[in-house]
């Protein structure tokens, strides 16, 4: 029962707050969502130092969602097969250098470049954190989110070849961003992975091992798809494949994340063109549009939500502050490498840089992530620098985009 209040309230105020934007403020609905969420937890401290203990019903209600849980095994495999269902494979095909660069040797060299600054970081305020703990925060840090940002980047009339890079990259470099933070987190752990070659292994496996397993487990959906003509059956094979995909990956210690986007853009394209009637592309489109929207909007109230359940250590104040420009500086530099491959130059003008740079947006799987930390010290360090990094991205990057856009 606890469990349903909470799921109640969450869908409540996901439900008001998208309300309140679209009938006042017409903010881009995932920017407002955090925004309302982030004041209404303010709020709720606040009145809890005047002595109105809101704070402890919200508190012992949050306490029933494991966020990291909720997000990398709940949300997180019905967001991406939405995303990668509207992908058009032929126009990724044509990009996939970029989007390959971006989603692999990019998160690579973020992750590097976030862990050695945010390493002397930590140093140069008085809190120095082991080298490997500020390489497990390059990886949690460097995926981007592009929920946030795609309306916007549509809105402003980008360039359609921008929005396929933000796309792509985005789709792959979570899969390929948490196989990476496990790999440094068995180093961290010691084991079976405990040592750089395990960890390499242990990459080639989840990641490779993903992708193959996501190619079969789709291939399988689109033959069952192909063999009825029922927009309820084949919804419910979609979600069968989402979840029980998502889940069977997991247990093969295989990356879900991979597998998913993968059997998405099969069924996205190869399942649309030979296995599917109109009826059922319109039906089955409208089903995990209105899916990804209620999940988004519940995951946003959620971001918003969770600065409650964060301890805030001032001591971390500051280097959070700095953090911010770091992250933008690896992000930049990591794009900039892109464009220094060659082949990829054409693709990189320094317009495209700095749009990529400003609208690589962070979300909930980085919190998702340093909250999936073991209860160490470290970690509430790399949770606090964590939040406030993914909250300034969101509200002042992701208000910001839309202008940089029309002026570049």
């Amino acid at each position: 029962m606890a469990a349903l209040n909470t799921a109640a309230a969450l869908l409540t105020l996901a439900a008001l707050f998208s309300w309140a934007n679209h009938r006042f403020i017409r903010l881009p609905s995932t920017i407002a969502l955090l925004l309302f969420s982030l004041a209404a937890s303010l709020g709720v401290i606040a009145l809890g130092k005047l002595g109105i203990h809101f704070d402890t019903l919200a508190v012992e209600l949050l306490a029933e969602v494991d966020f990291d849980a909720a997000l990398l095994h709940g949300m997180l495999s019905f967001l991406l097969f939405a995303g990668a269902l509207h992908v058009n494979l032929d126009e990724l095909w044509e990009k996939i250098g970029a989007i390959g660069f971006l989603a692999t040797a990019g998160v690579l060299v973020s992750t590097g470049l976030i862990g050695a600054a945010t390493w002397w970081l930590f140093g140069l305020m008085g809190h120095p954190l082991p080298f490997l703990w500020c390489l497990l925060f390059g990886a949690l840090i460097s995926p981007t989110d592009p929920i946030a940002v795609l309306s916007i980047l549509k809105s402003a009339g980008s360039d359609p070849a921008l929005r396929l890079k933000m796309t792509g990259e985005s789709l792959l470099n979570d899969g390929v961003g948490v196989v990476v933070f496990l790999a440094l987190l068995g180093v961290a752990a010691g084991g079976e992975h405990g040592t750089p070659a395990g960890a390499a292994l242990l990459f080639v496996r989840e990641a490779l091992g993903g992708a193959a397993f996501g190619l079969a487990i789709g291939w399988i959906a689109y033959r069952m798809l192909k063999s009825v003509d029922n927009y309820q059956v084949e919804v419910l094979i979609t979600l069968a494949l989402v979840m029980g995909g998502y889940a069977l990956a997991t247990q093969l210690h295989l990356s879900g994340p991979i597998a998913i986007v993968v059997a998405g853009l099969l069924i996205g394209n190869h399942g649309r063109r030979f296995a599917m009637s109109d009826k059922t592309i319109e039906r089955l489109d409208t089903f995990w549009e209105l899916l990804d929207e209620i999940l988004n909007a519940v995951l946003f109230v959620l971001i918003g939500l969770e600065v409650l359940l964060i301890a805030f250590d001032p001591a971390w104040g500051w280097t959070a502050v700095l953090a911010i420009p770091v992250v933008l500086a690896a992000r930049f530099a990591s794009i900039s490498a892109a464009a220094l491959v060659p082949w990829l130059r054409h693709e990189f003008p320094p317009r495209v840089v700095g749009l990529l740079t400003w609208g690589g947006l962070r979300g909930g799987i980085s919190i998702a992530l340093a909250l999936s930390l073991p209860a160490q010290p470290e970690r509430e360090a790399l949770l606090t620098v964590t939040y406030v990094v993914v909250v300034f991205s969101i509200l002042v990057q992701g208000l910001t985009l839309s202008r940089l856009v029309k002026r570049a």
